[in-house]
Formats: C-alpha cells, structure tokens, sequence
C-alpha cells in the first residue's frame, strides 16, 4: 500500500492494519520454512509495508505537542 494511502488511515486503523501485517508475516515465514512459499518477494513487501506504517505512527507521535506537567516546566527554567 503507497503511503500517501497509509496516511488517509487514523491511528486506530493503522495500528490494526500493523497487526494483521505481522500476522501475515508470521504465515509467511513459516510457509517459507516448510517451503510452500511461492513468491519469496512476498516477505519483502510485508515488512516494507509494516515499517511504512511503523514510520506514518511515529511522525504523528512526533507531530502532537507534550502536554508539559509542572516538574517539566520547572526544569527547562533551571
């Protein structure tokens, strides 16, 4: 899935999607393992697409302000 896709997703959707995506991988590692993988590419797009979604979750943490508590402010003046 193209990331611009990835990004019309809210957090919940895409922590589910990450989760459905392990999953996948698991199946498809054991697969490979008892050698019934057709396409060993298969693996490779999978964890793209988990990092791709990994990496969207994280700028959004990154974008949100820190709610400052009274010890934080504190500090920064020290």
């Amino acid at each position: 899935m193209k990331a611009f896709e990835l990004r019309e997703l809210s957090d919940m959707e895409l922590t589910r999607r990450i989760l459905e995506e392990e999953e996948s991988l698991a199946n498809l590692r054991f697969q490979k393992v008892i050698s019934q993988l057709e396409n060993p590419m298969k693996l490779r797009l999978t964890r793209k697409d988990i990092a791709r979604m990994k990496s969207i979750l994280r700028e959004r943490q990154l974008k949100k302000p820190e709610p400052q508590t009274d010890q934080s402010a504190n500090q920064k003046k020290a």
